[in-house]
């Protein structure tokens, strides 16, 4: 497979050509693109690590620099040195690093505030920062949803027709007004007007059908089209979900340009017209890169955060939960979101403030009223039914099916997402988008329930049937007056049996769509497409327990709690708990998942099925592979992530892990003392490793402390500039005293101040379950290995991700394969997505 390294590290790319230089801020790594490949270098492997990236304005000069015009003397080393502590684009952070920093800079703030009412104003705006930039956060987040939302239901309604009296409003809106509607047909009026009636002049016929679908097709290939054009000139960053990402980079990876303006900007645009295109995605996750990119801009206001990794994190896990929160119009859901699907480290304080930043969203967003029905989502719904406990058997049914969709969805999508790349259509992603956009507009039209928006669809499969609904689903059978009662169980009339062979070829439409459409260089959710599945799913079920109940209530199941002519069964409520099933199956979430369903509902009542579905869902989507999708994902684009869900249950010992191996060449020190400024110079042009294990000579090999290339290189360029007498050969010394030199020698170079004294040490014999525990806890990159004291090796972030990768090799999974007469039954499509790719 032809691949491009990037910056010397592992990371491939393949779609976007003319992508700017690492330094600038819109450079864009393609996620979709990226190849987990273990056998080159990384940027968190000090041993085989990179060099310095070449958008780096650091680099090494070999001249012996000239005097200063400076009258004194700087002692530069008492002094902070600009560009160290930072890093480079595609580094992991170093959190124990991070986190002194704020401490110190806490403790400095604290003696000083007693010096001055200045001093305690600046340690007032200190403490309250925090609750600004999440402030900040929440308003942007419920604003932008408020107009994505509204600008997506606008455009979406464009396709079928305009409103002429109003032209800004949606179908819905135009007929608010009209006095000539029915209660039948609430959705016709004279304000609205199809395409077919502006161009043709007539609605009926089969003309008019024609030129609709015609419309429908174009207006889908222009918003298609459109979409894909922004994301790929101005922010390819903008594409995907963009949650496996915001998952990498809150583990400590930095993407530069992930969270910037213009990925902010071209996002939102491209969110509403790939929604509105109809293709089988959501606005739900990127919703959560649109909140991250808000908390990500405002920390840049308040030095706390922007000059602080870590502490920056802690916004992006609060605006991670407003997006939620927007998303779903689910406060508390978006807080448990953000704990257990999305955030590394997730302090009190930081629970606090995403429960905030949440509340302050959802707020805005509740104000602008983007749906007309004083909800924060479309598909609000309540239901007035007790469920019964022998409904607990279907409700665990819908679990097990959410579970194989998830464990099918994740293997198909992922196994298109790899042959994607050695195909022409990874080389060509507009086309990919006009193609899929235009199999989606052609085969949706004709079915009503794929025609309309995914999250009308989903409202309309919740409703419960009362009397004053129109849906065919609603369409049962009276002796009385053709309707359903509101109270009771009726059979089911005509439309119902219509509806349940529509909502069939929805759902086999859904599923094949949505495993091609994930992975497009379009802004694409996945929670709304798998809650659609598992709806209509759900609604099948809830239907036809309805008319089992109904015709067989004589049924020792039924008779126990259902009385004859009672409203025993709520399809609404299967349709419900298979959504939360199927989302469930796809991405693994429980308890967050299961508060969301729950505030949609606004029914306590319904906690256990939801709870049953759910916890169904995981075991059997565990039974074939325990990744979600967007572990999946990160996999498979090589992102440097430590998954703390998984176990590690086998025997290696430090020793066998660290490197240099056996026949590896051996591990680059530098000594305390005894280099020149031109040796360690050449050390660090004759090596690509991200840092140093300093000892005290090479005949002790007594461990000092460690340096990172990139602040050694910043030092020796910063005292260049600023101290004279800085030549190739003076002494480099690590040591708080300067060795004794010979008179005439050249001024030595103190690089003391950059030395970190106390890195973490394992011995050789620690056993991996133990280190791979320290990493996933306390966020290392690097970690020494050592026995009584002398240096052995290095382990760092890539080793124990190659490591695990080997063990999962090495270890065959629950369930290898599927069963046979799956195979047998569906030779070409097990051949497509489980065959080796090439």
């Amino acid at each position: 497979m032809e691949s491009e390294q990037l910056y010397h590290r592992g990371y491939c790319r393949n779609s976007y050509n003319s992508i700017a230089s690492a330094s600038s801020d819109e450079e864009l790594l393609d996620g979709a693109g990226v190849i987990m490949d273990f056998h080159t270098t990384e940027d968190d492997n000090l041993l085989d690590g990179d060099a310095a990236s070449p958008g780096s304005n650091y680099a090494m000069s070999n001249g012996g620099g000239a005097p200063s015009s400076s009258t004194h003397l700087l002692d530069f080393l008492e002094e902070p040195i600009p560009g160290v502590g930072t890093y480079d684009d595609f580094h992991t952070i170093d959190w124990v690093r991070e986190k002194c920093k704020d401490r110190e800079r806490h403790r400095k703030i604290n003696s000083k505030k007693k010096e001055s009412a200045w001093e305690f104003t600046k340690s007032l705006y200190d403490a309250w920062s925090g609750w600004l930039v999440v402030t900040l956060t929440g308003l942007a987040s419920g604003a932008l949803a408020g107009l994505i939302d509204i600008a997506a239901d606008w455009m979406n309604d464009l396709k079928e027709g305009v409103c002429l009296s109003a032209l800004w409003f949606n179908h819905e809106q135009c007929c608010w007004t009209s006095n000539e509607t029915t209660f039948a047909e609430r959705d016709k009026c004279p304000q609205w007007k199809s395409w077919a009636e502006l161009i043709l002049g007539q609605a009926e016929g089969p003309g008019s059908y024609i030129m609709n679908y015609f419309m429908y097709i174009y207006w889908a290939l222009s918003f298609a089209f459109l979409a894909v054009c922004l994301v790929k000139v101005f922010a390819p960053y903008a594409c995907g979900s963009g949650i496996p990402e915001i998952k990498t980079i809150l583990s400590g990876f930095i993407i530069r340009g992930y969270l910037g303006k213009w990925t902010l900007m071209i996002k939102t645009i491209t969110l509403v017209l790939a929604v509105a295109s109809g293709l089988s995605l959501g606005k739900e996750g990127p919703l959560v890169h649109v909140a991250c990119c808000c908390g990500n801009i405002f920390s840049y206001l308040f030095p706390k955060y922007s000059k602080n990794e870590a502490k920056k994190r802690e916004v992006l896990s609060a605006a991670s939960a407003a997006g939620v929160s927007v998303a779903f119009g689910a406060p508390i859901g978006g807080v448990l979101f953000s704990l257990e699907e999305v955030s590394y480290y997730f302090p009190l304080k930081t629970l606090w403030r995403s429960f905030f930043a949440a509340l302050v969203a959802a707020f805005v967003l509740r104000s602008i009223n983007p749906f007309g029905n004083s909800r924060l989502v479309l598909f609000y719904v309540e239901y007035h039914t007790p469920w019964y406990l022998f409904e607990l058997l279907p409700f665990i049914l819908l679990g097990v099916f959410g579970g194989l969709w998830g464990a099918f969805f994740i293997k198909a999508n992922i196994a298109w997402c790899r042959r994607r790349k050695s195909t022409r259509f990874g080389r060509y992603p507009v086309l990919e988008v006009i193609l899929v956009a235009a199999i989606t507009a052609v085969v949706a039209f004709p079915n009503p329930y794929t025609r309309k928006n995914t999250s009308e669809l989903i409202k309309e499969l919740f409703t419960d049937c009362g009397p004053l609904e129109s849906s065919q689903l609603c369409q049962y059978r009276s002796q009385m007056n053709g309707t359903k009662a509101f109270s009771d169980d009726q059979p089911a009339g005509p439309g119902v049996y219509s509806a349940m062979w529509q909502l069939c070829l929805a759902l086999i439409f859904k599923i094949i769509m949505t495993i091609f459409t994930f992975g497009l260089k379009v802004p694409s959710g996945l929670f709304i497409p798998s809650m659609a599945i598992g709806a209509i799913a759900g609604r099948i079920v809830g239907i036809a327990m309805e008319q089992l109940a109904y015709y067989h209530h004589d049924w020792f199941l039924f008779k126990e709690w259902c009385e004859v002519g009672a409203d025993c069964i709520t399809p609404g409520l299967y349709a419900m708990v298979g959504a939360a099933a199927c989302l469930g199956g796809v991405t693994r979430m429980t308890v967050s998942l299961v508060i969301i369903v729950f505030e949609l509902t606004g029914g306590l009542e319904y906690i256990v099925p939801l709870m049953a579905a759910v916890m169904t869902s995981k075991w059997v989507g565990d039974a074939f592979g325990r990744e979600g999708i967007y572990e999946a994902h990160i996999r498979l684009n090589g992102y440097p992530f430590l998954d703390s869900k998984e176990e590690f249950t086998h025997t290696t010992l430090a020793r066998e892990v660290m490197r240099p191996r056996r026949n590896d060449p051996p591990l680059a020190v530098l000594t305390q003392d005894d280099l020149t400024v031109e040796e360690l110079q050449g050390i660090i042009n004759e090596t690509s490793y991200n840092g140093f294990p300093v000892i005290v000579s090479k005949e002790s090999q007594r461990l000092v402390g460690f340096a990172l290339r990139r602040d050694i290189t910043i030092a020796i360029e910063n005292a260049r500039r600023k101290q004279e007498g800085i030549v190739l050969n003076s002494r480099v010394y690590f040591t708080q005293h300067a060795p004794t030199l010979p008179a005439d020698s050249p001024r030595p170079l103190k690089l003391r101040s950059i030395l970190d004294m106390s890195p973490f040490t394992v011995t050789d014999h620690t056993p991996m379950e133990i280190v791979v525990d320290i990493f996933r806890k306390l966020g290392l990159r690097q970690c020494l290995v050592t026995h009584n004291g002398i240096v052995l090796g290095i382990i760092t972030k890539k080793n124990i991700l190659e490591h695990l990768e080997e063990l999962k090799q090495h270890t065959p999974p629950l369930v290898t394969s599927p069963a046979p007469f799956t195979r047998d039954l569906f030779p070409h499509l097990f051949f497509f997505f489980f065959a080796p790719v090439s």
